[in-house]
C-alpha cells in the first residue's frame, strides 16, 4: 500500500489516544498521554518493514466500534517469526575479524531504558499496549541474536527500540574488538529490570587469533513492542556487556610491560623482604630476552566504577625470569638479625656469601629507604682489614709463632692503644691476631711491610679495588697507598681511608674459607672480575687456624659459642671520632660467610657479632 495508508494507521492511533483517554507510553520515559497528544513526527515502522505496507494482508484496519478489545495494528501472519527452538533455548554462531580498541562511549550515553524519552527515528508504540508473551520475546530473541552473530548489524539493530543507536554501538564492536567468532547461545528466562517486561538470557563466547582460550560471559535481552506491534529487544549498552553502563568504555588495550620479579635460587618469590624492594627493580632481563607486551579486554571510566577492569586477558603480558642467587630463607634470618641490631636506630647491614660458588645468599640493611649501605656503603672496617694485613705479613716471612709484643701504647709518630689493657711481650701474630691486638700489627706492619703492599695483597689475592659486577650497581673497596707512616699505621688496622662495605668484607672471609677469590655475584650470568694473583695455600692454611682461633678463644668466641664444624671469625671496632664506636665481624662457617656491621654498635663482637652469628646458625653447616 502507499504512504498514505501508512499515515492512516497513526490518525487511527491518535484517534484511539483521543477516545480512550489512557495515558501514552513512550517506550520507558515514563511520560503520560493527554488530550490532542500525537506521535512525534519521523516516527515510524523501520525500513526493512515497509514492504509489509504495501500487503494489504498483512494489516487489518481499526474498527473504531469494536470497543475496548481493539489491537494494535499486526504483521502478516506470513511474515511472523515461527520459534523452532524447544524450551525458547536459541544458539548462533559468528565470524567476524579485527580487533582494537571498542569505544561505545557515545553509543551508551544515550540515556537507554532507564534515562529519558526515545527520539529520532526510535520505535517503541506511543499507545498502551500489552507486553510480548514469552514465546514472542522467545522468537525475537532468536531472530536478533541471530542476526547480531552472523554480522548482519543493521538487522539486529532493526530488532530493537533504538535502532540507530544499537547500530552504532554494534558495528563499532564489530569493527573494533570483534572476535574471530562469536556464539551467542540462549540461556533462558531471566529476571528483568522492569517485571512486566519479559527477559531472556544469552550466552556469549568469543574467541580471538592467537589466544587458546574464549572469554565468556552472560548478559541479558528484556522486550518490548514497537510501534507496529512487534516484540523488539529494548537496546540498552549491558546488552553488549553486563558491565558497561553509560560513560563507560570497553576496549582492547595493551597491558603495561611485566615487570621481571626475581625470584630466589630454588624459584621463590623475594618481593616481601623489605632490602630487596629497592633491588629487585634493578635486575635486567638475561641478555637477548626482552618483556613480551600483552593485551586485553578492559572496561574504563565512568563515575562509581574503578578506573580499569580486565575482562579478559588476550594476551599476557610476560617478562624473562631471572633466578638470584639468594635463598629466601637465609634472606628472611638475615632481615629479622638486622632489624634486631638497628632496632635503636643504628644503621647496620649484613652480606652471606657461598665460598665455594661466590654466590650472594642473602644481604640486609637498615634503615629501609635509604641507600643499600650493604652493598654500596663505605666505611673503615676496622680489624677485620687484619685479615688481609696478616696475610701480606705472612707472605713476608713473619709466621703465626713469630713473637710479636703487644704494647700499650706505640707510636707511628701518632700514639695508638688497644682495647685490651695491658703490655704483652710475648704475643705471636696469632696472639695479636685473636686478640686484636693494634699495637702489635701497627709495629710489624711498619717493620715488614712497604707503601702499598697492603693494597697489593688486597687487589691481587683478595679481589678488592677490582671492578665487580654482581648484577646491581656496587661500591668496590678503595684502599689508597698511605703518605706517611701514619696513614700506613692506619690502614694496618683497618681504619684511615680505607672503605669498604659488608659485601666486600664478607668476600674476604669467604676467601680464607675456600683459599681462592670468587667474585660476589646476585645472578650466576653476569661476568666476574678475576683476581690477577692467588692467594698462597700455606697462607690460606694458617689464616684459616688464626680465625679458628679468633672465633674459639679470643675476641669473637662469646658470638661464635655453640657453632660446631669449620669456624672462623675476626672482629673490628672502628673508632667514630668521640661517639660511639662502629662494629664490624666477619666469619664463616662450613661454606657459609659473613661480615656485618652496625654503626654506633660498640665493640665488634657485640652487635655485628650477634647478627653474624644468628645467620651462621641458620645456615652453616660444619
Amino acid at each position: 500500500m502507499s504512504g498514505e495508508r501508512k499515515n492512516d494507521r497513526h490518525d487511527e492511533y491518535d484517534r484511539y489516544e483521543e477516545d480512550d483517554g489512557h495515558g501514552g507510553h513512550d517506550g520507558n520515559d515514563g511520560l503520560h498521554g493527554h488530550d490532542g497528544f500525537h506521535p512525534r513526527d519521523g516516527y515510524g515502522p523501520h525500513q526493512e518493514y515497509d514492504e509489509l505496507a504495501d500487503d494489504d494482508a498483512g494489516y487489518e484496519p481499526f474498527d473504531e466500534h469494536e470497543g475496548d478489545d481493539r489491537e494494535a495494528p499486526r504483521r502478516s501472519t506470513t511474515r511472523r517469526v515461527v520459534m523452532v527452538a524447544a524450551g525458547g533455548v536459541f544458539a548462533a554462531l559468528l565470524a567476524v575479524g579485527g580487533y582494537g580498541a571498542y569505544n561505545v562511549l557515545n553509543a551508551v550515553t544515550d540515556n537507554g531504558p532507564s534515562g529519558g524519552g526515545h527520539q529520532g527515528s526510535e520505535t517503541v508504540a506511543k499507545a498502551p499496549q500489552d507486553p510480548p508473551t514469552a514465546e514472542q520475546a522467545e522468537a525475537a530473541a532468536k531472530e536478533f541474536l541471530a542476526a547480531w552473530s552472523r554480522g548482519d548489524i543493521a538487522a539486529a539493530a532493526g530488532l530493537t527500540d533504538r535502532p540507530e543507536t544499537a547500530r552504532a554501538a554494534l558495528t563499532t564492536f564489530q569493527e573494533q574488538v570483534g572476535p574471530r567468532s562469536l556464539a551467542l547461545t540462549g540461556t533462558g528466562r531471566a529476571q528483568a529490570d522492569t517485571p512486566s517486561e519479559p527477559a531472556l538470557g544469552f550466552r556469549v563466547k568469543a574467541e580471538f587469533e592467537g589466544t587458546p582460550d574464549a572469554w565468556e560471559y552472560d548478559s541479558v535481552l528484556s522486550f518490548v513492542r514497537s510501534q507496529d506491534g512487534r516484540p523488539v529487544v529494548r537496546w540498552k549498552p549491558s546488552v553488549i556487556h553486563p558491565q558497561l553502563t553509560p560513560g563507560r568504555t570497553i576496549a582492547v588495550k595493551a597491558l603495561p610491560n611485566a615487570v621481571s620479579k626475581p625470584t630466589d635460587r630454588k624459584g621463590r618469590p623475594l618481593d616481601a623482604f623489605p632490602s630487596l624492594r629497592g633491588v629487585l627493580p634493578q635486575i635486567a632481563p638475561p641478555d637477548g630476552a626482552t618483556a613480551a607486551t600483552g593485551r586485553a579486554v578492559t572496561l574504563s571510566g565512568g563515575g562509581g566504577g574503578s578506573e580499569q577492569d580486565q575482562l579478559f586477558i588476550l594476551t599476557p603480558a610476560s617478562a624473562p625470569q631471572v633466578k638470584l642467587t639468594l635463598d629466601a630463607d637465609l634472606q628472611q634470618v638475615a632481615e629479622e638479625a638486622v632489624k634486631q641490631q638497628s632496632a635503636n636506630g643504628n644503621p647496620a647491614s649484613l652480606v652471606a656469601i657461598q665460598p665455594s660458588t661466590g654466590n650472594i645468599l642473602a644481604m640486609a640493611y637498615a634503615p629501609q629507604g635509604g641507600f643499600n649501605r650493604a652493598i654500596a656503603g663505605g666505611q673503615p672496617p676496622g680489624s677485620t682489614m687484619k685479615v688481609i694485613t696478616s696475610a701480606a705479613l705472612l707472605e713476608a716471612g713473619v709466621s703465626p709463632d713469630t713473637v710479636v709484643p703487644c704494647k700499650a701504647t706505640t707510636y707511628s709518630p701518632r700514639a695508638w692503644h688497644n682495647d685490651e689493657p695491658g703490655d704483652f711481650p710475648s704475643y705471636t701474630l696469632a696472639d695479636d691476631f685473636s686478640h686484636s691486638c693494634n699495637t702489635g700489627f701497627i709495629d710489624k706492619g711498619l717493620e715488614k711491610l712497604q707503601p702499598g703492599t697492603l693494597g697489593t695483597v688486597a687487589h691481587d689475592q683478595f679481589g678488592l679495588g677490582l671492578e665487580w659486577h654482581i648484577g646491581v650497581p656496587s661500591r668496590d673497596v678503595t684502599i689508597p697507598a698511605p703518605g706517611n707512616k701514619d696513614e700506613a699505621a692506619a690502614s694496618y688496622i683497618g681504619q684511615g681511608r680505607i672503605q669498604a662495605n659488608s659485601l666486600a668484607m664478607a668476600s674476604v672471609a669467604a676467601t680464607v674459607q675456600s683459599g681462592t677469590f670468587r667474585q660476589p655475584v646476585l645472578r650466576e650470568d653476569v661476568k666476574r672480575a678475576t683476581a690477577p694473583g692467588k692467594l698462597p695455600a700455606d697462607v690460606a692454611r694458617d689464616l684459616r687456624a688464626m680465625m679458628s682461633k679468633t672465633a674459639t678463644q679470643g675476641t669473637a668466641r662469646t658470638p661464635m659459642a655453640g657453632l660446631s664444624g669449620q669456624i672462623g671469625a675476626k672482629t673490628g671496632t672502628v673508632e667514630a671520632g668521640g661517639q660511639a664506636n662502629n662494629s664490624w665481624f666477619i666469619a664463616y662457617r662450613g661454606d657459609l660467610a659473613v661480615a656485618a656491621e652496625v654503626e654506633g654498635g660498640g665493640h665488634g663482637f657485640s652487635a655485628a657479632g650477634v647478627a653474624a652469628a644468628q645467620v651462621l646458625k641458620a645456615g652453616g653447616k660444619g
